[in-house]
């Protein structure tokens, strides 16, 4: 993808979070990004961001146990998928957002979700 031309205030780009080799299968990453709470989560080769915030209660995700592609917020047991976001019992309340990532030159990447 190319990065939006000079001046284009408010288009959607890259931000640099982390180096890959940094990140932990089993510990997930807290960053805010434009002042949004964003959960960074490898598993294996590949890297996810998701909304950090748990709908249900206000409890950081990344703080939350990570198994089997699953993340547990560490309130309330809500449930979900890292790779999609989905929520996986009803106390989530809905899907989270999820947003690009790409690596480059060993380092993680993250393009926020546009929220309409």
């Amino acid at each position: 993808m190319t990065p939006p031309p000079p001046g284009d205030a408010g288009a959607p780009s890259w931000h640099d979070v982390a180096a890959f080799d940094d990140l932990d299968s089993d510990f997930p990453l807290g960053v805010e990004i434009e002042g949004q709470h964003v959960g960074v989560f490898r598993q294996g080769d590949e890297v996810y961001a998701l909304e950090n915030v748990c709908p249900h209660a206000y409890a950081l995700l990344s703080q939350g146990f990570l198994e089997g592609g699953v993340i547990e917020c560490p309130l309330h047991a809500a449930q979900f998928e890292v790779a999609t976001g989905r929520c996986l019992n009803e106390i989530g309340q809905r899907d989270l957002a999820c947003h690009s990532t790409k690596i480059e030159a060993g380092r993680v990447l993250v393009m926020l979700k546009l929220v309409s």
